[in-house]
């Protein structure tokens, strides 16, 4: 649905650029921006690697199990109908760990990994369970610390203070995984 809207979107673009003469425009655009994309990616490569390498070094050296363990009473009230030794909850934690981190690429394989072991509880295998829907919105709202990522841009791009965002990321993340985590609570309350 969200690339048809896209396609959408980028042939009215393409259409509005031929009616007004702009079509130059867009060429240009699209080559040297083209080209930005590359160089940014190709800047924040090493952080990335960085922070996905430490990453693995904590999940191998047992800190993301007591990660879990701290987070334990927490996913417990998240996700009661998970059973205390299940990989999920362990998958959740790790996600966790790396979004508060800002490392949306190195979060992807837990989460992906988690919702596998929710499926694999799940009565209904082709509906969404009430932990994957708890899961994917406390993923998706969920408390950035150190949101590194963007550090990594706001740096390439020339920012003189690129950890600025630090206290206003805490703030914003904090307030939005709240309410979403309190809207999931209420829905499911309803549902009942």
């Amino acid at each position: 649905m969200v690339s048809l809207l896209w396609t959408f979107l980028i042939i009215i673009g393409i259409m509005y650029a031929l009616f007004t003469g702009n079509l130059e425009v867009i060429n240009n655009s699209v080559l040297l921006n083209a080209n930005k994309a590359l160089e940014l990616i190709m800047s924040l490569f090493p952080t990335i690697v960085l922070w996905t390498g430490i990453m693995k070094i904590a999940e191998d050296a047992g800190l993301l199990i007591k990660f879990a363990s701290f987070l334990e009473p927490i996913l417990k009230r998240l996700f009661p109908s998970v059973p205390k030794d299940n990989k999920a909850l362990g998958y959740i934690s790790s996600n966790i760990a790396a979004n508060m981190l800002g490392l949306g690429s190195a979060a992807t394989p837990f989460g992906l990994k988690a919702m596998t072991e929710l499926q694999k509880i799940n009565d209904k295998k082709d509906t969404a369970s009430t932990p994957m829907i708890t899961f994917l919105v406390l993923n998706t709202a969920g408390v950035t610390i150190l949101p590194t990522t963007i550090i990594a841009i706001r740096l390439a791009y020339g920012s003189v203070n690129p950890t600025e965002i630090i206290a206003p990321a805490v703030i914003s993340t904090t307030c939005s995984c709240i309410s979403a985590v309190l809207i999931d609570y209420l829905i499911r309350r309803r549902k009942k």
